[in-house]
């Protein structure tokens, strides 16, 4: 007889489920699953997603729930006396007991910690059934009675029931100000046997890169459970070349050192390649055959925090592979309330939209979960950086509990070695405004920043900071050493840890918005070292609402109707975005197509607002005083409206396209100013105005570059469309790589002062081309980089309605042009027809190309919308020999 091999049997079909106080069992099509979705697929409850169903189900997570199999015990459990088998759930949601054929064999109460057991001894004999059951208390009850008990405890947080602080699961089941209550329950990750005589218990590596970047030493560990003598640990090149060692177990491990010459260095996209190898480990004996393989990316990465240069406070900036990274990036929330829903093929669609939008970075927030394998293979190989949080969100948590502690450490264990050798992850993070929270009660909890002593915290109404100080870095350092820690996001410095400098760490800039509720327009006076948060709310698709309206409820489509006021849990969100639509744009409120097009466009103005700004302040060496932005957020989890730039049908908004303009490796910034001149010291009424504008450049080309380029700004009236003025600005402008420049300051191309009452600047639209030096100031296809200067606020700005567009759809794509300047073009058209950018700005005398694909298969006329015709019509595609024929006004 051979070798044995480690044999995993899947517990994935045969499953029922009941209420734990009736023996009326459903079926479960399959595990992973959670009660949500069987209860759903037995027609027992009404979608939540629908209407306001979500009130009708809470019900749902007051209740205890059991789920059952019966199973033959498999031949690999009983092949020989040396066999183990354990019975292993990647993950039970969230108080469970596990019975075995009437045994109890554990105990959950962690939604995030995998669970095995021994039950060789359980298992009835060969082919014998046996029944395995697990009953799910009632988490939200279950944290009720833990705040009971300790009622000197000063229990508190922003979003959801105070009692998910006592509770390790997805803490946005309790509800977020863009999620619904939804109070989830059952085995929602795999389910299984395996058995083995030897077992490969994990796989792990530290892999540092040389300065130079012209080698790499890789330290492979491989734990083994079982008797095992010797094991090969091999490395596989991207190429396929094998670097080889057999080396001996002792006391359960065994580690060897490989040095790879000239390695193929992982990057981040737009950077460089994801190569990716495979790191091996092979129990082959005369009894047992195991084996374990992970992917590796060999890169340097750091984040760098040192002094800057002229100003206050220290840089904070990610460097990989000795190139300085500004991080343009999205916030991730789950993309669904029911987990078991995300399949690989949705975390794909949504992270290659995260990289289709020039996007480097993704946040997973702590509130969420720490998500499958699959979501960080993808990031691997699509070059997206992740920030990784802990999950413990926007509030105080209860770590004077030992058992709490105790449970936390073995969530941040599992946790970190499982992710630890993705190269995706640069930094863990120990919690999402934590110290935030903290920083806003009264006498601050107790927190004393020279108090060192990690016992002393406990006793304090902040014990939390024993978590964050102790027990994360503790297990970061022990387990990812070379993987930067940091104490929360946003965090400071012990002196001031909730982000409030905007000089040090990192910042979640809510004064637009929340906070003081500042004018997008000044986001250069909230610039911070790293923004990991800021936003602005805006409506999902019609397609988003209609999918949450029912035919007795058609009367609700409208954006202030109760049933879509129900789909916006952001507190004061109605106001909120009344007011900066208010102060922004104008609006009408009907057809409900309009009011969401107004709202998705003043999103994407001040989300692209903030990209522009935030570049600029990236001005190379000791000058990094902006070195990232992650917009809040990419995604929605249900449809809803929210600070999302992607709805929940995968429908991006306005502000996608907006961001992925200004992350574009080279872009124009311009900024107006009013510079006022008193004719002396005391007089307000004899004054000189002048209006000024502003314009940078901002590069992420990594390398110098010979080029040379030239600025040229040709100013439009916006009504008539009328050309004002055609300037160079500026001539042999050096091509910067990795920062910013200053290009111009000069006065408003195409003003001239009429007097104190003037407001003529409010009529001029300013274009500006970045062209090569050689080209013709005509040759605006030539242009490196292009941006429209509007004035502020655009209500004031007088649009023509009619602005005499023409389109073209040829080979790919449809090209617009016009005679009146345009702000905010969408394009429209039915079915699934994908644009590659949206809500352009277009002026006279340029043609605008947006790529699409599916234009083919609905053929006919594309809608548009803009602002000053949000209602939106038609504009007639015409033919190639028409475009070049005609005049354009005839189009």
């Amino acid at each position: 007889m051979g070798p044995a091999m480690s044999t995993t049997t899947p517990l994935a079909t045969g499953w029922t489920f009941r209420n734990a106080k009736s023996s009326e069992s459903h079926s479960v099509a399959r595990v992973p699953s959670e009660i949500f979705v069987d209860l759903l697929a037995h027609s027992l409850i009404p979608d939540p997603f629908v209407g306001k169903n979500e009130r009708a189900v809470q019900w749902v997570g007051e209740e205890d729930w059991v789920y059952e199999v019966t199973f033959p015990t498999p031949a690999a459990a009983t092949a020989s006396g040396q066999t183990t088998t354990h019975l292993v759930f990647e993950g039970l949601d969230t108080y469970a007991t596990v019975t075995l054929n009437g045994k109890v064999v554990l105990k959950c109460d962690n939604m995030f910690t995998p669970q095995r057991v021994n039950v060789g001894d359980v298992l009835k004999g060969e082919g014998e059934e046996n029944r395995l059951s697990v009953l799910f208390e009632s988490a939200y009850l279950k944290g009720r009675k833990i705040v009971e008990k300790w009622p000197e405890f000063a229990w508190g947080c922003w979003n959801g029931d105070k009692s998910r602080l006592a509770v390790r699961k997805a803490q946005y089941h309790y509800g977020w100000d863009w999620g619904p209550m939804l109070m989830s329950a059952g085995p929602w990750r795999p389910v299984y046997l395996e058995s083995y005589i030897d077992r490969i218990e994990d796989l792990y590596f530290t892999a540092e890169v040389s300065d130079d970047l012209s080698s790499a030493t890789v330290k492979v560990t491989a734990e083994v459970e079982g008797d095992a003598e010797k094991i090969i640990l091999c490395i596989s090149s991207p190429k396929g070349k094998d670097h080889v060692s057999t080396v001996d177990v002792k006391d359960g491990k065994a580690t060897t050192t490989f040095t790879v010459k000239k390695p193929a260095l992982w990057y981040p996209h737009g950077y460089g390649e994801q190569p990716l190898y495979t790191v091996r480990a092979l129990i082959d004996s005369d009894i047992s055959i195991a084996q374990q393989s992970k992917r590796m990316g060999l890169r340097r990465a750091c984040v760098v925090q040192r002094p800057l240069k002229d100003v206050k406070g220290s840089c904070f900036f990610f460097e990989i592979n000795n190139i300085p990274m500004w991080c343009g990036g999205s916030n991730w929330i789950p993309a669904d309330n029911f987990l078991t829903r995300v399949t690989e093929d949705k975390y794909r669609r949504w992270l290659e939209l995260v990289k289709d939008g020039r996007q480097v970075m993704v946040r997973v927030w702590a509130g969420g979960i720490y998500e499958d394998d699959k979501f960080y293979d993808i990031c691997d190989e699509l070059g997206l950086m992740v920030w990784q949080d802990f999950a413990f969100g926007c509030g105080n948590y209860p770590a004077m509990i030992p058992e709490f502690r105790e449970s936390v450490r073995k969530e941040a264990t599992v946790n970190v070695k499982r992710l630890r050798h993705h190269p995706s992850i640069v930094i863990y993070a120990g919690n999402n405004e934590d110290y935030s929270y903290m920083w806003g009660e009264p006498n601050k909890l107790g927190y004393d920043a020279a108090d060192t002593n990690p016992e002393n915290w406990l006793k304090t109404q902040f014990p939390a900071r024993y978590i964050y100080e102790k027990i994360l870095p503790e297990v970061v350092a022990e387990h990812s050493p070379l993987t930067e820690y940091h104490r929360g996001s946003p965090y400071g410095n012990e002196a001031r840890p909730d982000g409030g400098d905007y000089t040090i760490g990192d910042t979640h800039q809510w004064n637009v918005w929340h906070g003081t509720q500042e004018p997008y327009q000044d986001w250069d006076k909230l610039s911070a070292r790293f923004v990991s948060e800021f936003g602005m709310a805006s409506f999902p698709s019609i397609e988003a609402i209609d999918s949450f309206l029912t035919p007795e409820t058609l009367s609700e489509r409208n954006a202030f109707s109760s049933t879509v006021e129900h789909h916006n849990k952001a507190d004061g969100a109605e106001r909120r975005i009344a007011l900066y639509l208010a102060e922004n744009i104008t609006f009408r409120p009907t057809p409900l197509e309009a009011y969401i097009y107004s709202t998705q466009l003043m999103q994407s103005d001040a989300l692209t607002s903030a990209y522009r700004t935030w570049r600029r302040n990236w001005q190379g060496p000791g000058k990094e005083l902006t070195s990232g932005a992650l917009v809040w957020q990419i995604n929605d989890c249900w449809p809803v409206t929210s600070w999302a730039i992607v709805d929940s049908l995968f429908r991006p908004k306005l502000a996608y396209f907006g961001i992925k303009r200004e992350l574009a490796p080279i872009i124009l910034g311009a900024r107006r100013t009013v510079v006022v001149t008193p004719a002396d010291k005391y007089t307000a009424a004899h004054t000189k105005t002048e209006h000024k504008l502003q314009v940078w450049m901002s590069s992420f080309l990594p390398h110098p570059s010979d080029e040379t380029y030239k600025l040229v700004a040709k100013s439009f009236h916006a009504n008539t469309g009328e050309l004002l003025a055609e300037d160079v600005v500026a001539e042999s402008i050096p091509a910067p790589h990795n920062r910013a420049i200053e290009l111009a300051d000069v006065l408003l191309p195409g003003w001239t002062s009429r007097g104190p009452a003037d407001d003529s600047h409010l009529a001029i639209v300013t274009a500006l081309y970045l062209l090569p030096s050689a080209s013709s100031t005509a040759a605006l296809a030539d242009a490196v980089a292009r941006t429209i200067s509007w004035p502020d606020p655009l209500k004031h700005v007088p649009l023509s309605r009619s602005p005499g567009l023409g389109a073209l759809h040829w080979q790919g794509k449809v090209k617009v042009r016009t005679q009146r300047p345009v702000k905010g073009l969408q394009l429209l058209a039915d079915g699934e027809v994908q644009w590659e950018d949206n809500g352009v700005d277009v002026v006279p005398g340029e043609v605008v190309e947006v790529g699409v694909t599916g234009l083919d298969k609905v053929g006919g006329a594309v809608g548009v919308r803009f602002l000053g015709n949000e209602r939106g019509g038609g504009v007639a595609l015409a033919g190639q020999g028409v475009w070049e024929a005609v005049k354009l006004e005839e189009v």
